[in-house]
């Protein structure tokens, strides 16, 4: 059966095996292991009875410190099943010192204790320099409702604004602008605009996939364009595979062959969507 030693006992066993007790006779004699001696030995060695309850005090308060940031943290007032949160904000570790300090403990203890330096401490925090910036990221994302941090800093890029892609994300994030996977699902149907009455070639170019198998199954992309106003089929390019990278070169090619067209008709598929593609109808 396990045994739990007070203090006073541990520092007694430490003085008997400095006077020369061999460590198994102790062990025999009181009923521990070896390797419980030399765990005191490394703790406790060196210490009186009165600086072994002062760890013991320190070790409890720190605990307790854990605690207070984890209710810190989490913007709560008690946790009855304890901690299980780790604190590693600045402000949560902040708050910590300070409340340690009030109990006794001094501020190189406590700084210790949560692991912080004095001059994260002491440090405040300067003027937000990315008000400006915050206002076009809610923008852009009222404005398009499904971009997530990566599409609205293209966005942001092609507007001419040198921005670490980073900052963005974090900022995005702040704004709590993040959208939630879905399901895909039909999408209800917007603002339907008429169709133009065409009267010349490159006015409007439709353009989509078409696939098929061949007999050992794999399958086969069909990429087709076609010209609204002369119905003329100006590309039918099969591959294997055919990304939005892809596509824009095919698509480059058409264009020096052909020209430019004013406008590209397509479906919402992730080639037409991507960033590749944007990229492309931009510059």
């Amino acid at each position: 059966m396990k045994k739990r030693y007070s203090e006073e006992q541990i520092i007694g066993f430490l003085r008997e095996g400095e006077k020369g007790i061999a460590v198994k006779e102790l062990c025999r004699r009181h009923g521990f292991s070896e390797a419980s001696y030399y765990a005191w030995k490394a703790k406790y060695g060196g210490m009186d009875v009165s600086d072994a309850k002062r760890l013991k005090a320190l070790e409890i308060e720190k605990r307790a410190a854990q605690e207070v940031a984890c209710r810190i943290r989490a913007g709560e007032r008690a946790q009855p099943r304890g901690f299980t949160k780790k604190m590693v904000t600045a402000p949560a570790k902040r708050e910590l010192v300070r409340w340690m300090t009030t109990r006794g403990l001094s501020e190189r203890r406590s700084l210790a204790l949560v692991h912080m330096s004095a001059s994260s401490l002491r440090y405040r925090r300067q003027a937000d320099r990315n008000g400006e910036l915050r206002q076009r990221i809610v923008a852009l994302a009222q404005r398009h409702r499904r971009y997530g941090a990566g599409m609205i800093y293209l966005k942001l890029r092609q507007a001419g604004l040198l921005v670490n892609h980073k900052r963005v994300e974090r900022l995005y994030a702040l704004e709590q602008l993040q959208i939630k996977r879905r399901r895909r699902k039909k999408v209800p149907v917007g603002e339907r605009q008429p169709l133009l009455r065409l009267t010349a070639a490159n006015e409007v170019w439709s353009i989509d996939f078409a696939f098929d198998r061949v007999a050992s199954g794999r399958l086969l992309k069909c990429l087709a364009v076609v010209d609204d106003a002369t119905h003329e089929a100006l590309l039918l390019a099969t591959q294997h595979s055919i990304g939005g990278a892809h596509l824009t070169r095919l698509l480059d090619q058409l264009c020096a062959f052909r020209g430019k067209p004013a406008v590209i008709r397509s479906d919402n598929g992730p080639e037409f969507t991507g960033s590749a593609m944007l990229n492309w109808a931009h510059h």
